[in-house]
């Protein structure tokens, strides 16, 4: 019986494994990609925006949990004070989206290694959701 090859730390992919390694490596990958992007979806993100004055806490799946307004910042008596608030917000949350996808991204980066930029090259990057 043929000694099975382990995938090397750090997601490093082994081009010596064969054709059978090499899908035994990449559904090991996707199955850690998974369990990752399952995981994000309970990770936080914090943005904050105008020094303070909009806070928008984001999931890893891009969910809002929190958007905090400080009240002590707005000053509610300058003529345009709302449509700046409401401004803040849309860039607060614009900020969050793009943060939370900044993360997802480097977690999934991390996961795939190497492999993620082949299986690119080579057009299959959606066998691993890339």
């Amino acid at each position: 019986m043929a000694k099975r090859r382990a995938r090397k730390p750090g997601g490093i992919f082994d081009p010596s494994a064969g054709a059978a390694g090499m899908l035994q490596q990449v559904q090991q990958i996707q199955a850690d990609m998974a369990a990752a992007q399952e995981a994000m979806g309970d990770e936080e993100f914090e943005v904050t925006v105008g020094g303070g004055a909009v806070t928008i806490v984001i999931t890893g799946h891009q969910e809002v949990r929190e958007v905090r307004i400080n009240p002590d910042i707005i000053d509610t008596e300058e003529e345009e004070w709302l449509e700046d608030l409401q401004d803040l917000i849309v860039a607060a949350v614009n900020q969050a989206i793009k943060h939370s996808q900044d993360k997802v991204a480097e977690r999934m980066q991390a996961i795939a290694g190497p492999l993620a930029g082949m299986m690119g090259d080579m057009g299959m990057g959606g066998l691993l959701g890339l």
